[in-house]
């Protein structure tokens, strides 16, 4: 079967052919194309003996479209306009098409957000998309450059760089914090904010209060369904949550959030897995994707001093 793109005429022959049907003179069209009337002349002939057929009825003073000639001419001006419009648009579109990149909801606003105004001041020219989703998606078929997935070690895709180990510990706010981590009996005394996710038990709190007592009961609960939510309602001081660690470091730098580093955790072989969707990516994402590379750098090195956050 004949490739379809292999039978189209030339594009100059058609720009030679549209501007002289716009004009219904091929001396005024060969003025507005900067060319010899003979050079749009020749285009023209050659457009015919390509469809095999006359475009133009000539007379000595002027040229009329035949029955052909308005077929085409209706179908091609339109699309000339546009192809020159989006010619001229990509011409002088200097912004760089976004780098889009994927995590889930409490990724995305704890560890990603609080980085990207150092990125944007270094990178003023590349704007950056955050799709924040907790399900997994296709790449390719999203349109998203980079991702953040949590899993795993077995279940990391090939391919994926890893970025840091899952840690839990409890954490509240300093004031919280100066009396429900004085002892085990003393957490009961506070309310729990826990996350309504089934499929990962080290973040809830019914796992850590069986290894208290087997009667244990907390003050009360808080549920939440995101664990953005979870964190923000612990800096609030409404009660206490368990921080992953690599997600919360900032809030314990600053003193937002203090942390029971006797309690620290390592939830299984959980971690944080960095995805590209091409294997040579645009300049662009490679330039965010290195950024991401320093910014975990950074992170491992608070995760290895972080016996000492208090």
């Amino acid at each position: 079967m004949q490739n379809p793109l292999l039978t189209l005429p030339p594009l100059d022959a058609l720009r030679g052919f549209v501007a002289a049907a716009r004009r219904m003179s091929i001396t005024s069209a060969a003025e507005d194309l900067c060319l010899t009337q003979s050079a749009v002349s020749r285009q023209i002939q050659l457009l015919e003996e390509r469809l095999g057929t006359p475009l133009f009825v000539r007379t000595r003073r002027s040229i009329v479209l035949t029955d052909a000639g308005e077929q085409l001419f209706e179908l091609a001006s339109p699309w000339m306009d546009r192809l020159a419009e989006l010619s001229d648009n990509l011409k002088h579109d200097t912004r760089l098409r976004p780098v889009t990149i994927t995590a889930s909801i409490g990724v995305a606003s704890l560890w990603i957000l609080p980085r990207l105004g150092a990125f944007q001041a270094e990178h003023p020219h590349i704007d950056i998309r955050v799709a924040a989703n907790n399900r997994i998606t296709d790449l390719k078929r999203d349109g998203v450059d980079l991702a953040i997935r949590y899993c795993p070690a077995p279940l990391a895709p090939e391919g994926a760089l890893h970025l840091f180990d899952e840690e839990v510990v409890p954490v509240a706010s300093k004031a919280i914090a100066a009396s429900a981590f004085a002892s085990g009996e003393a957490l009961l005394r506070h309310v729990l904010l826990d996350l309504d996710e089934r499929g990962r038990p080290w973040l809830h709190w019914s796992q850590w209060l069986r290894e208290i007592g087997p009667r244990c009961k907390p003050k009360g609960y808080l549920h939440f369904n995101q664990y953005d939510q979870v964190i923000q309602a612990a800096i609030e001081g409404h009660g206490v949550a368990l921080g992953r660690l690599a997600l919360v470091l900032p809030m314990l730098r600053d003193g937002r959030l203090a942390a029971n580093m006797q309690q620290r955790r390592r939830a299984g072989d959980y971690g944080y897995w960095l995805i590209q969707a091409s294997e040579h990516p645009r300049r662009e994402v490679a330039i965010f994707r290195d950024w991401v590379r320093t910014q975990v750098e950074r992170t491992s090195q608070e995760l290895a001093q972080a016996e000492s956050v208090r």
